[in-house]
């Protein structure tokens, strides 16, 4: 076969299975799906992240199978691959491929790997009575609450609380691939006219909320018409809800000027281009990481839009603020991202029961230090991509508790990941509150 047509070819099986075992490996080590996929070779990134995405929906069932099959783990890089391997096979329905294919292809990767050359005859052996006794093994796991639900037993306990009536379709959503929604610019194309052109190039849609569509199967970015135009923008529902309720407690238009806002949790930036799409407003938009800021510049200049970006700590008003008061102001806090499982599987594994509490507080810093910032009769939309009610609902009380000039405005609350087959009510979990302070 000559060069090019090895360059052209699509990759092997193992070639796959081998680039996803060794991303399971490093979310178990604390590593974010997202750069780990960032960094896999261009050929593989496609297959990898939907063969990592699944393996991480299933770790909980895998890493229990894998314990009835082996009495204590094999080396991190073999039990990564034997735990990938499982996650794939274990539910024939479910499985991307055979699972016989998956169990040969997952030793192929074994023997062509240093760091799992020496596992290769024992994760054969295991996988192997894994396709004999599947149905005996699997059964024996369903007992188990982390591999019934695949999420840790911190986090199923935690959802119990939070939401009794609820915590079962929380998890079940959370297992289930979240759809492609992007948000309209409506101040240069209205929804139908884009939803007309996406038609004519066969991309089937539905609307969501005010000004989202959600396509019928996810497309590469640039593929989509009027992208690169800066038409859209990728952006959940329950995200592109943010915008129009801060717009919302707005009062009357300040004379002789244009409203003064701040994003102050702004990358990627997709809340506060959204801001600009519907009013005509001065943007601050901080971040505290100077490359997720050039994220924001990104973000805003293909929609050719403007905003004052700065690299700074939201909560140490003191390093950036000029000391004129805001009319609104949009807090979308650091939070656990419980409520955006479906979109991101690694978090559930990533996070441990304290650091609820731990960004709780980093929560309440931020809402004490932003405060005194807003105008008298200016408005605050606190808001995470969290479902746990500690970063939500309890968060808000207890800022009402001890601000008496702040006013709970209407605001949707906890938002639940949807578990339907309408997409056009499809959404991530989200928690908003709006907060009015008192005054003149």
């Amino acid at each position: 076969m000559k060069a090019a047509d090895t360059a052209s070819a699509a990759p092997a099986l193992w070639q796959l299975l081998q680039a996803t075992a060794q991303g399971v490996a490093a979310v178990r080590q604390g590593q974010s799906a997202t750069r780990i996929i960032a960094e896999v070779r261009t050929d593989l990134r496609p297959g990898v992240q939907a063969l990592l995405y699944q393996s991480l929906r299933y770790l909980g069932r895998a890493t229990a199978l894998r314990a009835q099959l082996a009495r204590r783990a094999p080396p991190p890089a073999a039990d990564a691959l034997l735990c990938t391997a499982l996650a794939l096979a274990w539910h024939e329905d479910l499985a991307p491929y055979a699972p016989h294919t998956l169990v040969n292809q997952a030793v192929e990767a074994a023997k062509r790997h240093r760091a799992t050359q020496a596992q290769a005859s024992f994760l054969n052996a295991c996988l192997r009575r894994f396709l004999r006794e599947r149905d005996a093994l699997v059964a024996q796991t369903e007992a188990d609450p982390v591999a019934h639900w695949n999420h840790p037993s911190w986090w199923v306990a935690q959802l119990q609380k939070d939401h009794p009536e609820h915590w079962q379709a929380i998890l079940q959503a959370n297992q289930q691939a979240a759809p492609m929604t992007l948000r309209v610019n409506t101040r240069r194309v209205t929804r139908e006219a884009l939803q007309a052109r996406w038609a004519q190039a066969g991309l089937p849609s539905q609307p969501v909320g005010e000004h989202g569509l959600v396509l019928a199967a996810p497309r590469a970015v640039h593929d989509i018409p009027g992208f690169d135009e800066g038409l859209c923008s990728v952006q959940d529902a329950a995200a592109q809800r943010a915008a129009p309720l801060l717009a919302s407690g707005l009062k009357t238009s300040p004379e002789g000027r244009a409203w003064r806002l701040l994003d102050a949790c702004a990358a990627p930036g997709g809340k506060t281009a959204h801001l600009l799409e519907l009013l005509d407003a001065e943007v601050v938009a901080l971040d505290v990481d100077a490359e997720r800021c050039r994220r924001i510049g990104e973000t805003l200049a293909r929609l050719h839009l403007q905003a004052d970006i700065r690299c700074a700590d939201a909560g140490q008003p003191g390093t950036w603020w000029d000391g004129r008061l805001f009319d609104g102001i949009l807090l979308d806090a650091p939070c656990t991202a419980s409520g955006i499982v479906r979109r991101h599987p690694d978090v559930r594994w990533l996070r441990r029961a304290s650091d609820v509490g731990q960004l709780a507080a980093q929560q309440a810093r931020l809402l004490s230090a932003l405060w005194p910032l807003l105008q008298p009769g200016g408005v605050l939309l606190y808001c995470t991509c969290s479902v746990f009610k500690q970063e939500g609902q309890a968060q808000a009380q207890a800022f009402l508790a001890h601000n008496t000039g702040a006013i709970l405005r209407e605001a949707p609350g906890h938002l639940m990941p949807a578990l339907t087959d309408n997409r056009s009510r499809d959404q991530d979990g989200f928690y908003y509150a709006l907060l009015e302070k008192s005054g003149p």
